[in-house]
């Protein structure tokens, strides 16, 4: 392990104690104590920088928040671990307000202290700090002639991720994403390249394939005997269209692919404002026997007075209520609200974001039945996906 800086801050005594002496035994480095926020401000602002704070929040004088809103304006501390007794909805709050504060938060210590998990937390920042940037800035973002050559070649391509009943894990739809199959970079998600494709108006450019060998795909195993629910994205942009509907019917004619099979999903965050053409064009879908899904829903503002002005068929809950679910009682209420909700509406319900069989397990409980994740599949081509469908 690398030397670090590590301040303690922690007003108690006897807790700031257990912590130094166990640092000071499991890692190289300088440990720097304080108990109260002026003091730890005074060290850090007398140092260099200072690799990690471990920090309580509730103390006399200046706080914990305080002191990371201060810390964070001079660019010495780098990491955050919280060691507090706050209750879980206060300390979930704290957390968000450090990564907005452009933080690293690396876990919390909680009470009473724990060796293992000091090392665990240490780990994860000395694993940061090899590789300090997320994979969105290993490199620079594509420029626009950099897309419109992988459009013109071809290397966009429509994966498939599964929608799976909870109780046995059987296959009741699929979503079609797109993915970049980039010649030097391999596969990249959308963060790469939506919003370049957004500002110059290349998204249908970017729908009209994937949604073409969709529903090629969905022909071939209907006629196996596999007649799915295909499910694609639409960005709010393209819901202007006036060709939007008239096309869709048309290309799911020429593959001979019920539109009660196919539902579109609309992002929820991109819904603050609909035009009167936009909504016409989701009245039309919805007219046509067309599904429509509120996507990433409770990631946004307004996700109630969207469910009443559009016909929405389906809600699929944003998967970061599952990943608090364990330490953020609220996140399991407002699964259990949402299950109500949609079962008042009269609409279908897909949790996304499920990654391990205790999360499965809690939303059984909570009354769901249908989800995404990687614990059931991740995206995957064409040629994965139909051989996922024949086991």
């Amino acid at each position: 392990m690398q030397n670090l800086n590590i301040l303690v801050l922690e007003d108690d005594p006897l807790q700031r104690l257990v912590i130094t002496l166990a640092l000071r035994k499991v890692m190289p480095g300088h440990v720097h104590e304080a108990g109260n926020g002026n003091e730890a401000l005074d060290l850090l602002n007398a140092s260099e920088k200072m690799d990690i704070a471990i920090c309580d929040l509730k103390m006399s004088e200046m706080d914990g928040l305080a002191f990371l809103r201060q810390a964070s304006q001079n660019g010495k501390l780098h990491s955050v671990i919280l060691c507090s007794q706050l209750e879980p909805i206060l300390r979930q709050a704290a957390i968000t307000m450090i990564k907005r504060l452009g933080l690293n938060f690396l876990g919390d210590l909680g009470k009473p202290f724990s060796l293992e998990r000091l090392i665990t937390l240490l780990a994860r920042h000395q694993r940061w700090r090899q590789n300090p940037f997320t994979l969105l800035t290993r490199f620079e973002l594509p420029t626009l002639s950099d897309i419109v050559r992988g459009l013109d070649n071809g290397e966009f391509e429509p994966y498939y991720q599964p929608t799976v009943a909870l109780a046995d894990t059987s296959l009741l739809g699929v979503e079609a994403l797109v993915r970049w199959n980039h010649p030097q970079l391999g596969v990249l998600p959308p963060s790469y390249f939506l919003h370049v494709m957004e500002q110059n108006s290349l998204l249908d450019r970017l729908f009209w394939p994937s949604f073409e060998l969709g529903l090629a795909l969905r022909h071939t195993l209907a006629q196996q005997g596999k007649p799915l629910n295909f499910s694609f994205n639409l960005h709010p942009l393209q819901l202007a269209s006036l060709n939007l509907t008239d096309s869709i019917a048309s290309m799911a004619a020429l593959f001979k692919v019920p539109s009660s099979s196919l539902t579109f999903e609309i992002n929820e965050t991109g819904m603050a404002s609909v035009p009167a053409i936009s909504l016409e064009n989701l009245v039309r879908l919805r007219v046509m026997g067309c599904g429509l899904a509120m996507d990433d829903f409770g990631a946004g503002y307004a996700s109630l007075e969207r469910l009443c002005e559009i016909p929405f068929s389906q809600i699929k809950l944003n998967g970061s209520f599952v990943r608090k679910m364990k330490h953020h009682p609220r996140s399991s209420a407002i699964i259990s609200y949402t299950v109500t909700l949609a079962r008042s509406l009269g609409m279908s319900l897909i949790i996304e974001g499920v990654e391990t069989a205790e999360q499965r397990r809690r939303l059984q409980e909570l009354g769901c039945h249908a989800a995404q994740g990687f614990l059931f599949a991740r995206p995957m081509p064409e040629k994965h996906f139909t051989a996922y469908c024949t086991r």
